[in-house]
């Protein structure tokens, strides 16, 4: 629901938000108040030593004191539990007690005060007593810098910014008064926005790339969130509701809905060529993370394995290192990759916004040029990932709308300077002229890697791409272009290739109407979500109206999709949001031909991925055209698992290499 407004501005906090926290307090308070009444119960006759008189007093107030708290506190969970998300009627007097608590502060801090200065005055009581008053004197302090530290959470910079007028009545502002309250609303976001990126991104340097960066980014967000009225939790909500949602569905799926279609036998030995392809270049992408990566696969040798060699003065053979000033990047690439140090050409650890590390190595094995570009790993990536805005291209290819994100084109052109420019692939290619090119990369790295070969195609023909992983990046234009040149690896439920804009303002929707539609309250959403996300079990199979009953009990109108899209803006419509518009942020695809590495068994919800079966296959895009939500979306994007995916499926393909339909001919890079 919109969030509460409390002393004349919205906060980010909403009236069904109390439960949790409440039921918290409410404990300590209990706690602490039946510890007090057992002190003063059983060591009152020990209190007629010198000052006794005052702690005496203090444990009396102080339980009288407590008793209101616990009461006002009670109220307020209670209270909070009433209601769903979008009817807050019943939970209309939250404000009142809301104030009522805060006003209880100050009695409590003054109280709090007198006990710590009592005690530090040296009173010669029991020392049972004393120890005790002081542990209530730091509950109580603990309890109100919790309150303090929650109130700056949930403070809301635009709070006192929203619009005066009731979102059911657009009449009191014109057109023009709308138009400029819009424009205010969206300049201060920005600037809110602008101001937190800085903050979280204060180590980074602050160069030109930068500013454009973080200007971009306070763009996306600040456009983005300014259209919804809800607070963090009923995004949360939403969250687990779309998740059961996602399963009931897919538990109501006969399994010949579930296949789409039958590859024929050329596609299948194509797609065993491919997967062994992916399986052999996948190390490349991984080495390209250095050694952080590596000590994460092995937590326990992969320090003493190249522990050896870091710190170790260079030598003549590393001059081609860049940025890796204790060759510790280096040597876990060597173990990684399980090649020479002869064999690599170039590597580049520099990093800045929009230009990313990569290697360059010659692969003997499959007699190819590697350019394995480096995924998200530091803050300037994440600036590069979220410079989403689309920038054109100039290329020499004749195709029209060569449009791609602006961060991955920026990431992309900058490697392509590098090894164009000052003659890196020159140099490759020098030493073995009969190789041919092959870039690969995961996440931000399969995205650069994949334009970077749509760039270079002109002048390398035989060039060929694997992106693992990868973000949605080309328009389609450049998407269908790819096809021939550029294959993708997708692992089960990833998310990064499923973001983008159009698709986050597609999860948005769905979120405003999952949430406007339940009649369930947040609380035993979010409860019945947290088992079901980490146990299983059945979905909640939540209704999507309100029964008759239930409609005649509200208190006050639900608060529908529309009204939690608006935010005070009249005559506002989805369409009219910046996001949607088709120039800045148009529907972008992932690139080439998708391998999808479907899980066909598990081990669990966090199972390890080692212990999980997977099958390959085709996959169109439209596939992948709808964000997804599940406990494996972020998991399925680590690269460790993707790899451990891959070495799975080529395991099982080569054990049934004898089984119809899944022999093929040896794989090479085609």
């Amino acid at each position: 629901m919109p969030g509460m407004v409390l002393f004349g501005r919205r906060w980010s906090l909403a009236s069904d938000d109390l439960v949790f926290p409440g039921t918290f307090e409410l404990f300590l308070r209990v706690l602490s108040w039946i510890a007090s009444l057992t002190l003063y119960l059983v060591h009152r006759r020990k209190l007629d030593c010198p000052g006794g008189a005052l702690l005496s007093t203090y444990l009396i107030v102080l339980l009288v004191l407590l008793a209101v708290i616990i009461c006002t506190v009670l109220a307020m969970v209670c209270v909070s539990m009433r209601g769903t998300i979008c009817n807050p009627g019943p939970r209309k007097s939250m404000a009142k007690l809301l104030y009522v608590r805060l006003a209880l502060f100050l009695p409590e801090m003054v109280w709090a005060s007198l006990g710590a200065f009592w005690v530090a005055k040296g009173i010669q009581c029991d020392k049972t007593v004393v120890i005790g008053i002081i542990t209530t004197v730091i509950v109580s302090w603990i309890v109100m810098a919790a309150t303090m530290v929650t109130i700056f959470i949930v403070f809301d910079p635009l709070g006192g910014m929203t619009s005066p007028h009731p979102l059911g009545c657009p009449e009191h502002l014109d057109s023009n008064s709308s138009n400029q309250l819009l424009t205010g609303l969206k300049t201060a976001a920005k600037s809110v926005w602008e101001t937190r990126v800085m903050f979280c991104c204060c180590c980074v340097v602050q160069d030109d790339n930068a500013r454009v960066a973080f200007s971009s980014t306070a763009d996306l967000f600040s456009t983005y969130f300014s259209d919804t009225d809800l607070v963090p939790s009923d995004i949360a909500a939403g969250f687990t509701l779309l998740h059961q949602q996602q399963d009931n569905i897919s538990n109501s799926l006969e399994p010949q809905e579930v296949v789409t279609h039958f590859p024929g036998q050329s596609q299948e030995a194509d797609l065993d060529a491919e997967v062994e392809n992916c399986h052999h270049f996948m190390p490349f992408a991984a080495a390209a993370y250095g050694w952080p990566l590596y000590i994460y696969r092995n937590p326990f040798t992969g320090l003493c394995r190249i522990g050896g060699d870091c710190c170790r003065s260079r030598e003549t053979e590393y001059d081609a290192v860049e940025g890796d000033q204790h060759n510790c990047h280096f040597a876990s690439i060597l173990k990684t990759t399980g090649l020479q140090y002869r064999d690599f050409i170039h590597i580049s650890f520099h990093d800045k916004v929009y230009e990313l590390p990569f290697i360059v190595v010659l692969d003997h094995r499959k007699e190819a040029v590697v350019v394995a570009v480096r995924g998200t790993m530091s803050l300037q990536d994440v600036l590069t990932d979220l410079s989403a805005e689309s920038e054109n291209l100039e290329l020499d290819a004749e195709l029209q709308d060569c449009v791609a994100h602006k961060g991955i084109a920026q990431a992309a052109r900058y490697i392509y300077c590098r090894l164009v420019n000052d003659g890196i692939l020159s140099q490759a290619f020098s030493v073995a002229p009969e190789y041919r090119l092959v870039l690969v990369g995961h996440s931000l790295g399969a995205g650069a890697a994949a334009l970077l070969a749509i760039m270079l195609r002109r002048a390398y023909p035989q060039v060929r791409a694997y992106a693992f992983s990868p973000p949605r990046g080309l328009l389609r234009s450049l998407y269908e272009h790819s096809k021939d040149f550029i294959v993708s690896l997708i692992l089960g439920m990833d998310v990064i290739p499923r973001l983008s804009v159009t698709n986050m303002e597609d999860l948005k929707r769905r979120i405003l109407r999952v949430i406007a539609n339940c009649n369930k309250p947040k609380y035993k959403i979010l409860l019945h979500g947290c088992w079901y996300g980490l146990f299983g079990g059945n979905p909640d199979n939540s209704p999507t109206e309100l029964d008759e009953a239930n409609q005649r009990a509200l208190t006050q109108p639900l608060l529908g999709e529309q009204s939690l899209l608006t935010r005070g803006s009249p005559g506002y419509s989805s369409s009219d949001s910046p996001l949607d518009s088709p120039t800045k942020y148009p529907p972008l695809y992932p690139p080439g031909r998708i391998i999808h590495l479907e899980e066909e068994s598990g081990s669990g919800r966090f199972g390890c991925c080692s212990a999980a079966r997977y099958r390959a296959r085709w996959a169109h895009e439209a596939e992948f055209g709808k964000i997804l939500i599940g406990p494996k979306m972020l998991t399925d994007h680590l690269p460790n698992i993707v790899n451990q995916a891959l070495d799975r499926v080529v395991a099982d393909r080569t054990a049934c290499v004898s089984c119809p339909g899944q022999g093929g001919p040896p794989a090479a890079v085609a």
